[in-house]
């Protein structure tokens, strides 16, 4: 697919008084989903997260946004409180280097190509704001989809490594799917490996796992009487 030549695109500042969609979470597993690829992930003072959060640029005349239910830039340039309510690449900062979007039982138009306004969020993120990484989960079917763009500018699905997983050169991570539970919630979650394919573990996690070291510390100072009884 090819962007349409005459489509003015222009990095400008959403004004504070335009209505973004209020459109409602599809389910409650996509906060949870998001939030989880957050945790543990060691992200740079300058770098931003955002979730469910709009994305903008001008085509033509017209704000176009859409709010990728996770994305990560690497670098803004401009303080935290000037963007609160939308971010724009290549004014405040850089472009997003993956975004992502959970499916749900609800259409949304993640593979949508329309060119026309408003476009389609596919043709958005990958001709629009031409983010390298763009990663499609369904949790209900235990299936995602990685998308990179090539060197015409053109999304490819990726096909993962002998460990179902997928490499993110931008951010030396691999990612991929784990079972198990968190909050409450039993099923498959996105998750991050590092370059050893070492998991990199939630807060919740590391918390547990540095008490277990302290308990079992604690058992052997005991056994050799350093600690009373």
């Amino acid at each position: 697919m090819t962007a349409i030549l005459d489509y003015q695109i222009t990095w400008v500042k959403l004004p504070d008084d335009f209505i973004l969609p209020d459109d409602p979470v599809d389910n409650i597993n996509q906060p949870l989903l998001a939030a989880a690829l957050s945790d543990g992930l060691d992200v740079p003072n300058n770098s931003l997260i955002t979730t469910n959060y709009g994305l903008c640029a001008m085509i033509k005349d017209k704000f176009a946004v859409k709010a990728p239910d996770w994305a990560y830039i690497a670098k803004i340039t401009v303080p935290r409180e000037q963007i609160i309510r939308s971010y724009t690449p290549n004014l405040q900062g850089e472009k997003p280097l993956i975004v992502m979007e959970f499916l749900s039982e609800t259409e949304g138009g993640e593979y949508s190509i329309k060119q026309t306004y408003p476009p389609g969020k596919w043709f958005f993120y990958e001709q629009i704001l031409q983010v390298q990484n763009y990663v499609i989960f369904d949790p209900n079917q235990n299936i995602i989809e990685v998308y990179q763009l090539d060197q015409t500018g053109n999304y490819q699905l990726q096909k993962p490594d002998e460990n179902v997983r997928y490499l993110i050169p931008e951010l030396n991570l691999y990612l991929g799917i784990w079972e198990g539970t968190r909050q409450q919630r039993n099923g498959p979650w996105l998750r991050w490996w590092n370059r050893d394919h070492q998991l990199l573990l939630w807060f919740a996690e590391l918390a547990s796992q540095e008490k277990q070291r302290a308990d079992k510390l604690e058992a052997q100072l005991r056994a050799l009487g350093y600690i009373p009884e």
